[in-house]
């Protein structure tokens, strides 16, 4: 019964370290992701500086900020390289004028 308890324990311990350090943890897509909208000069000319990226808002509406633009992503793995890359990075800019910054388009 230890042993079933240590070998369930250390699953699910790996898993949890793999989704939250992995390279291609959604945690990291989107650090990434922000990292290169927040140095484009478009991006940093309609927001200026400093600029700071937050997640949704969840139902409990715990994160009060308010949204200025909303960025959208879709990443890949390259087959041969193993590692990810951006099929694109869009930051739609919510106040007037309304407009869409391409960040990366490889589509």
């Amino acid at each position: 019964v230890v042993l079933i308890g240590l070998g369930v324990t250390g699953g699910l311990l790996y898993v949890v370290l793999q989704e939250l350090f992995s390279s291609s943890s959604p945690n990291e897509v989107y650090s990434k992701a922000f990292n290169e909208a927040r140095l484009h000069p478009e991006v940093i000319g309609v927001f200026g500086e400093p600029i700071k990226c937050f997640g949704e808002t969840s139902r409990r509406g715990r994160r009060q900020q308010v949204s200025h633009g909303t960025m959208h992503t879709e990443s890949k793995e390259n087959p041969e390289t193993g590692k990810l890359e951006f099929r694109y990075i869009l930051v739609e800019v919510d106040t007037y004028p309304r407009r869409t910054i391409v960040i990366v388009d490889n589509r």
